[in-house]
């Protein structure tokens, strides 16, 4: 894809609307509409990495309330013909088809290449990416299963989405949690980045999932970008068609 003239794409992730306090979480949801507001101006497309709710269970005729402004928002983008991608993360992977059918996102669920003014990207959540943390790759599995979602899907939607926010509430991030950078060995996503760059070349691996502002230097040609969160850090990504960079909004 080659950028028209004075655009830019966008990243952003790790969002939690509806995390626990609800107060906290509607000042949030203003704050990333300005956002969305003003950085539609000069997008050429906008990129949700994941984890844009604290938790979305949908249902085939009903979904949860709330997000009003962020709906609005995004349907307004993509009524002007701005493309929005949403890719699901570990907290709302239950999306069905209403991102799509009622906001006019385009949904990914997985992985997603794309090559912008010849820079190569490789995007995803990144959750259950590279060595380790085995336990919570067992859980992914459990949580993706078709038949356990069938089953999940015949509790009553008051119910279920209950229970989704008492899981709200016991989160870390609801506690304020900042994630620090710990040293390359304690960094799943660069050795995971590294292996895949040792079959192809990507000048950029973006990533969300962390909630840690990173901006890595893979080798001299290749950079790990992961975009911090919408909690503590309001930071997120923007390439200008010749580079990648990470800024902070100021709320």
């Amino acid at each position: 894809m080659k950028l028209p003239a004075n655009k830019k794409i966008y990243f952003a992730s790790d969002v939690h609307l509806g995390l626990y306090p609800e107060d906290k979480s509607k000042e949030r949801e203003k704050a990333f509409v300005k956002w969305l507001e003003t950085v539609r101006k000069d997008a050429a497309a906008i990129y949700l990495l994941g984890d844009i709710f604290d938790f979305w269970w949908e249902y085939k005729k009903v979904v949860p309330r709330g997000f009003v402004r962020f709906f609005g928002k995004i349907t307004e983008i993509t009524d002007a013909g701005i493309p929005v991608h949403f890719f699901t993360g570990n907290h709302d992977m239950w999306a069905r088809n209403y991102f799509t059918q009622e906001c006019g996102m385009i949904v990914h669920d997985g992985i997603l290449i794309c090559e912008f003014n010849e820079k190569k990207f490789y995007m995803a959540h990144g959750d259950g990416f590279g060595p380790g943390d085995n336990g919570y790759k067992l859980l992914k599995i459990a949580f993706r299963s078709q038949s356990l979602r069938w089953l999940y899907s015949r509790v009553h939607p008051n119910l279920a989405i209950s229970i989704g926010h008492i899981w709200a509430k016991k989160s870390r991030y609801s506690n304020g949690l900042v994630e620090k950078f710990e040293g390359e060995e304690n960094e799943r996503l660069i050795p995971y980045s590294k292996n895949i760059l040792k079959q192809e070349h990507f000048d950029y691996f973006v990533f969300g999932h962390r909630h840690l502002a990173l901006d890595y230097k893979l080798n001299e040609k290749s950079n790990l970008m992961v975009l911090g969160d919408w909690i503590t850090l309001f930071t997120y990504g923007v390439f200008d068609g010749e580079k990648m960079e990470l800024k902070k909004w100021d709320i």
